[in-house]
C-alpha cells in the first residue's frame, strides 16, 4: 500500500468522527472497521506504512510540541501524540511535519475536566486488530509489519531540544509556547 492509499483509508474512518481532535479513538475504531474490509497482506501494507509514518517523525521538534501540549510527554507518550496526530489527516500531519508549531491552530489550550491528553494509542493498533479480525492470528501481522519496516533511530532528528528550558522551547514554537506555557 502506497502513501496515498494508507491516507485515503484514513480520511475516509475520519469522515464518520464528528470531532477527531477529541475523539481519536472514533477514528481508530473507524478505521478497524475499514481495514477489515482488505485481504491480510493490504492490512500488514497499512501497517507498514504507519510504521514507517512513526519513524519519519520520530523528531525533536515535534516531540517538543507533544511535551507542551500534553504537559509532558514520554516516549510512549510521544508515540500515542503521533497517533493522534494521524487521526488529525493528512493535511495536519504534513504541516506538522514541516512545521510543528502549526499544531496552535488544531489543539484548544483549554483543556476540560478530565482531560488526558491528546492521545491516539488506539490508532497504532488498528491494523493488528483488523488483521486479527479477518485471519485470526495477530502475530502473523506484527511479523509482516517488521520485516518491511526500518528500525527506529536510537535519538530523534534534528537538533535536540531541553524540555525543560522554557526559552528553548519558546524559540522553538512560540505559538504553542503561548499557549501552554504560563506566562
Amino acid at each position: 500500500m502506497d502513501r496515498d492509499g494508507f491516507w485515503g483509508l484514513v480520511e475516509d474512518a475520519r469522515g464518520g468522527v464528528d470531532d477527531t481532535v477529541a475523539d481519536p479513538d472514533g477514528v481508530a475504531d473507524a478505521l478497524v472497521k475499514e481495514l477489515g474490509g482488505l485481504e491480510a497482506g493490504e492490512i500488514a501494507e497499512f501497517g507498514v506504512e504507519l510504521a514507517r509514518l512513526q519513524v519519519e517523525s520520530y523528531r525533536w521538534d515535534l516531540w517538543a510540541a507533544a511535551y507542551l501540549i500534553n504537559s509532558g510527554a514520554s516516549e510512549d507518550g510521544f508515540d500515542s501524540f503521533r497517533g493522534w496526530l494521524i487521526a488529525q489527516g493528512r493535511e495536519v500531519w504534513e504541516a506538522a511535519l514541516a512545521e510543528p508549531d502549526s499544531l496552535a491552530d488544531v489543539v484548544d489550550e483549554d483543556r476540560p475536566e478530565g482531560f488526558e491528553g491528546f492521545d491516539g494509542e488506539g490508532l497504532l493498533h488498528v491494523g493488528s486488530h483488523a488483521y486479527k479480525n479477518v485471519t485470526g492470528d495477530e502475530a502473523a501481522y506484527w511479523k509482516a509489519v517488521e520485516a518491511d519496516t526500518p528500525d527506529t533511530p536510537a535519538l530523534p532528528a534534528g537538533k535536540e531540544i531541553d524540555f525543560d528550558d522554557e526559552d528553548d522551547l519558546e524559540t522553538r514554537l512560540p505559538r504553542l509556547a503561548a499557549l501552554y506555557l504560563e506566562a
